[in-house]
This record gives structure tokens, C-alpha cells and sequence, in this order.
């Protein structure tokens, strides 16, 4: 047992310093993670990611997290009784929607997340600050204008999604000044924002992410999903893409359902000036390490 614990650790040696080269390209480099999905339903999971986006700071990175919750608002809308419409697979945030939704976001999720991070890194007094848009005008909001062709005109009609918005400006201040503060915090991000004229909306947490990481200049933005990538026609995992590449399969039908918004969501990003997003399965342990420290990576990365 001994000797097997001790090659276990010459290992562990090994690795850390083949990780240096890739250690020091992000020191002090701001990366911008997209965490939802199921990864975030299991709390065994999501205590993990915690303790990984403390080695991230640890490691001299900056990173922000920002997250969804559609499953959990739905739960809580089921349990308010607050029946939703949807229109094309996309819900309807009318009054009572929109404030479940907040309470969820901004309350429950968002909280829950910043204190993990907190338990996860206070032996090294690493802490997680919970923000939505609305804190430090973060993230100032337009509502979204969607059209659909009526089936039997072929007219294009505008689709009224209620308190649905897209982030129209991001004002970075309280972010940078969390990230340059002498302690160690990491902002986590509600995908809350508010109208010029003080209007609470709901965001999609992938565009919140691309803005943000655009915004903010980052060198890398990690859309955490529910699969291992972007697959090719016979199912394998591509590990790179090109913007044009992403927007070839798009067309070609090799990205179906929600892999098309997340590579749209990615092209913008790179668009916005990140340097490149990657796309990966926020399900398994340590993925963001591996993506990020290793020469394999663990994902598909849309860069230029």
C-alpha cells in the first residue's frame, strides 16, 4: 500500500508540473463560466465545481460565474401554481413569472452557489459574492422582439415574450473592483437585469455569460452544459472549431436543438473579443481543469 500511495503522489507531482506552461498563460486572466443545467441540480456536483473555481483563483485566475436555473423555476412556478404559456418552446415571463423567477434566481440559486464557494475556500479566505444585473447597474436590459411566420399567412407576426430581455449595456465597475481588491472574491451572477426605466427582466444566462465575457475582456468563457461538446455526424466530439466552422454546422443540421444557441452564444463571444469559448460537460468532475490545464481539453473550443 505504501509504495502505490507513493507512485500515486509522484503522479500527482508530475502533473502539476505539466500544468505549469498552461498555469501561467491565464495568470491573472479573467474566465467568464456559464454553470446550469442538471450540473447544478445535484448539490454533491455543484459542491465540487465550487471547490474547482477556488483552485481556478488560487491559481491566479479570475473567474466569474454566472448562472441559470430554468428547472429549478420551473419547479417553484409549479409549486406557486403559476401556470406558464410558451410560445415556439420559449416561456412567457408575464408579472407573476418574472417574480418567481428572481426569487429563485437572485434568492435561492445564486446565494446557494457564492456560499459554497465561500465553505469551499475558507481556509484560504477565498469568498463568493452573489450579484444579480440589477446590483451597480451591472447589467442594463432591452426588451427581446421575437417575430414568427404565421403558419397559414406566411406573415411575420411580433411575438410578445413578456419580461424577457437582452443586455443592451454592462457596466463592469463592481466586477473589476471585486477582482482587484487585495482579498480574493469571485462574483457569481444572476441573469436578472433591469430597463432604463427600473424594470425588472429576465435574461438567458448563455447571452448574460457572452456579454459579460465580451464586457470584461476575457481570455476564456466556459459554457458548462449537459453533453460532452459538439459532436460531429457520427457522434464524436470536435475539439476545435473556427466562428466559420460553428456557423457551418448550423446550417449543415450537424448542431441540432440546444447546441444551436450555445454556439451562437459562443460566436458572439469570440465576436465581442474573447478570445475563444468552450463548450462542455459541466456533469463531470473537474472538466473545467482538464479544459483549461491540460493539453487534451475536455470540450469544443469556437475561436476565431
Amino acid at each position: 500500500m505504501g509504495e502505490e500511495t507513493e507512485e500515486q503522489g509522484w503522479a500527482t507531482a508530475r502533473t502539476l508540473a505539466e500544468a505549469l506552461p498552461y498555469i501561467q498563460t491565464y495568470d491573472r486572466e479573467t474566465v467568464v463560466i456559464k454553470y446550469g443545467g442538471h450540473a447544478m441540480g445535484d448539490e454533491s456536483v455543484a459542491r465540487l465545481f465550487a471547490t474547482d473555481v477556488v483552485l481556478l483563483k488560487m491559481l491566479g485566475l479570475h473567474p466569474v460565474v454566472v448562472h441559470g436555473g430554468g428547472p429549478q423555476i420551473s419547479a417553484m412556478l409549479d409549486r406557486a401554481g403559476v401556470k406558464s404559456t410558451f410560445i415556439d418552446g420559449l416561456r412567457v415571463t408575464d408579472a407573476a413569472t418574472m417574480e418567481v423567477a428572481e426569487m429563485v434566481l437572485s434568492g435561492a440559486i445564486n446565494k446557494e452557489i457564492a456560499s459554497w464557494i465561500t465553505q469551499a475556500g475558507s481556509q484560504a479566505k477565498v469568498r463568493g459574492v452573489g450579484l444579480s444585473g440589477k446590483d451597480a447597474r451591472l447589467i442594463t436590459v432591452e426588451k427581446v422582439t421575437r417575430t414568427r411566420k404565421d403558419p397559414d399567412s406566411e406573415i411575420e407576426k411580433v411575438v410578445d415574450l413578456g419580461f424577457v430581455g437582452e443586455p443592451k449595456a454592462i457596466d463592469t465597475t463592481i466586477i473589476k473592483a471585486l477582482l482587484s481588491a487585495d482579498d480574493d472574491y469571485i462574483p457569481v451572477i444572476a441573469p436578472i437585469g433591469v430597463s432604463e426605466e427600473g424594470q425588472t427582466y429576465n435574461i438567458n444566462a448563455d447571452t448574460v455569460a457572452g456579454a459579460l465575457a465580451g464586457a470584461l475582456d476575457a481570455k476564456r468563457m466556459l459554457l458548462l452544459t449537459d453533453v460532452a461538446g459538439v459532436l460531429d455526424k457520427d457522434g464524436n466530439r470536435l475539439a476545435q472549431m473556427t466562428v466559420a466552422e460553428a456557423r457551418q454546422a448550423i446550417a449543415d443540421g450537424v448542431a441540432t436543438g440546444g447546441m444551436i444557441p450555445k454556439l451562437e452564444t459562443a460566436m458572439a463571444a469570440v465576436e465581442a473579443g474573447v478570445e475563444a469559448v468552450v463548450i462542455l460537460d459541466g456533469r463531470r468532475p473537474h472538466a473545467m481543469l482538464v479544459e483549461l490545464f491540460t493539453e487534451h481539453g475536455s470540450g469544443t473550443m469556437i475561436r476565431r
